[in-house]
């Protein structure tokens, strides 16, 4: 049996506890494909699980890591061979499903994306689901009619990892973003990725009472959920759109029919988790083409002995941008 070594979350006494460990290859699941995984990423959804989130992960002890990119070892299907270099992002994995945070996943043939030529494996891992969310955000707020030039764009949670990747690619495709944070000593981290405004959180917690707000917004880009979102829904101007991807503030707001009726808004919702593998091998390609962008600013690199400090960070609302964890 080969071992492994991996991040293996367990239930102590009431209290979940990381420890980076060793593992067995026959201990993982059943699956078609066995990856050599070279990277990963942390993600909100990943610290969810190390905590014990039972929304998340049922069953311990458990090794986190919705994101895996690496080199297939065996497969037993003709569309994936040794050697092939591949992405694993979303479905099972991490969840219930041993995930990136170990040197070896095993996951159905389904579940796996050849390595888009634009990108290298590092850098596949530096966008992430995060990167996947953000992309998928700004093609469905672009399918609604969202084009450069008709006014500012926001993005709430601008330094968190999906936020981050979304104001620095809308900046890179020629739109106008304002980046709404709690941090306001990462002003200049937003500005540097491109963002020409920063409102501050406070501001858009206010009026929450009112059915309508005054019209700001040519689109926004949601991370955070909560009364803060539909805030954002009762700023849009006419025919405007926000997606929204992310409940850090809330899963429930108090809303009105107002907004939708008298500005001709839509709210719309984004999933990068379940979404059809050829949906996401299309944002991947565009990712790695004509919507690559220039992240070097916002991604800092981990060993996997790393990760149950950036964990606890993560989860105390103290991570900036995208934390890329090296698993060789």
């Amino acid at each position: 049996m080969t071992e492994f070594k991996a991040l293996v979350v367990s239930e102590q006494d009431g209290r979940y506890v990381s420890n980076v460990t060793t593992r067995q290859i026959d201990d993982l699941p059943e699956g078609e494909v066995l990856i050599r995984v070279k990277y990963s990423s942390l993600n909100f959804k990943d610290a969810l699980s190390a905590s014990g989130n039972k929304g998340v992960t049922r069953n311990f002890p458990h090794t986190p890591g919705i994101d895996a990119a690496g080199v297939v070892e065996s497969s037993s299907v003709p569309e994936l061979s040794a050697g092939d270099e591949v992405i694993v992002t979303g479905y099972d994995l991490g969840m219930s499903t041993s995930g990136g945070y170990g040197q070896y996943i095993r996951v159905p043939a389904a579940w796996v994306l050849k390595r888009p030529e634009g990108l290298g494996l590092r850098d596949s891992m530096v966008l992430g689901t995060a990167g996947l969310t953000a992309a998928l955000c700004i093609d469905k707020l672009e399918q609604a009619g969202m084009i450069p030039g008709q006014g500012p764009i926001l993005v709430t949670g601008a330094t968190g990892g999906v936020g981050s990747i979304a104001v620095a690619m809308l900046a890179s495709l020629g739109y106008e973003v304002a980046a709404a944070t709690g941090k306001a000593t990462q002003a200049d981290f937003l500005k540097g990725l491109g963002a020409t405004r920063i409102v501050e959180r406070s501001e858009l917690e206010a009026g929450k009472e009112k059915p309508m707000l005054k019209e700001q917004w040519a689109g926004a880009v949601d991370t955070v959920g909560g009364d803060i979102l539909f805030n954002v829904v009762k700023s849009l101007k006419y025919g405007a759109s926000v997606v929204t991807c992310g409940l850090t503030a809330g899963t429930q707001f108090q809303g009105s029919v107002l907004p939708f009726i008298l500005r001709n808004v839509n709210l719309l919702g984004v999933d990068s988790v379940e979404q059809p593998l050829v949906v996401k091998a299309s944002m991947w390609d565009r990712l790695s083409l004509q919507w690559k962008t220039d992240l070097h600013n916002l991604e800092k690199e981990i060993a996997l002995d790393d990760l149950p400090a950036e964990i606890e960070k993560i989860l105390a609302g103290k991570m900036v941008g995208r934390i890329v964890v090296r698993l060789d």
